[in-house]
């Protein structure tokens, strides 16, 4: 049936449980459920479809937690896999508890395995793949066939200009968007555009409504095809290489990135807490403070 299989030490008791990986019948949740504290679990598959690892979420609930004034409560996560026999890790963490649902909380996997919540650094070290560089537009023009569409000559050091299409036509006017410095996604795959193939993207912050646009600057001085990342400035010279079209397409990097794309008070774009830069600064927007950035 169902045994104990550890007892940790620590503020509480905490009981692990172990069940036939065959066995159908929900012989966990009537016991979990008579628990003080709250339990999940989740089975994951291993290399072998007889080697599972539970996961044990426990939440612990401070009484206080309920007051008006509310406590800070500890989350602590474990996980064993009971068919390997591999020992016990945990991970614990510090959380203001909601008042109004206390059980609302998210608990922190220390399966190194799982995507769903990428850390930072993780982000961080994706989104240097994206090949993001200083531009500057040669020449632009509307697109003959797309009332919303301009097309630009774009300078990014390559021997010959790369041509983008931009959706800006009821943003921007087009005699602001000549001989203008901009910030460009590079290793996009090339895509038609109603006759155009367009071969990249010039990134712009947006608000939530998507009514003001504002195309990214460099700093004054930028140089086109200088190299764009998010970091600090001592790390230019670590970059990794660009992933390749086919590889960012693959791999979704954009869209895993794009979400956590913001502009801060001052207008500077950011990842979390990192900074977008070339060689001579941050990269900013004119007046959008808070705002998507895409």
């Amino acid at each position: 049936m169902v045994g104990a299989n550890n007892v940790l030490k620590g503020t509480s008791t905490f009981l692990l449980f172990s069940a036939s990986a065959s066995s159908s019948r929900p012989l966990l949740p009537p016991i979990l459920n008579a628990l003080p504290n709250s339990i999940s679990i989740a089975n994951r598959p291993r290399f072998h479809p007889l080697n599972r690892s539970i996961f044990l979420r426990y939440n612990e609930k401070l009484a206080a937690a309920f007051s008006p004034y509310g406590r800070r409560g500890r989350r602590l996560v474990l996980s064993r896999n009971f068919y390997s026999g591999s020992s016990i890790s945990a991970s614990s963490c510090s959380k203001e508890d909601d008042i109004e649902n206390p059980a609302a909380s998210v608990s922190r996997s220390v399966d190194s395995s799982s995507l769903n919540h990428q850390p930072t650094l993780e982000i961080k070290d994706a989104a240097n793949t994206l090949d993001i560089r200083v531009g500057k537009i040669l020449r632009v023009w509307k697109h003959d066939e797309a009332d919303s569409l301009y097309v630009e000559e774009v300078d990014i050091g390559e021997p010959q200009p790369r041509i983008i299409c931009s959706g800006l036509v009821n943003y921007i006017p087009l005699q602001h968007l000549q001989d203008r410095y901009v910030i460009v996604l590079a290793n996009l795959k090339p895509r038609n555009m109603r006759g155009v193939k367009s071969c990249g993207m010039l990134m712009a912050a947006s608000n939530e409504s998507h009514q003001n646009v504002e195309l990214l600057m460099p700093p004054e001085g930028s140089v086109p095809g200088e190299r764009v990342w998010f970091g600090c400035d001592d790390e230019k010279d670590t970059l990794p290489e660009a992933a390749t079209p086919n590889q960012v397409q693959k791999k979704k990097i954009w869209e895993w990135v794009q979400p956590q794309l913001r502009t801060s008070d001052s207008y500077v774009v950011m990842l979390g807490p990192h900074c977008m830069r070339t060689p001579l600064g941050v990269v900013f927007c004119s007046s959008l403070a808070n705002a998507n950035v895409s």
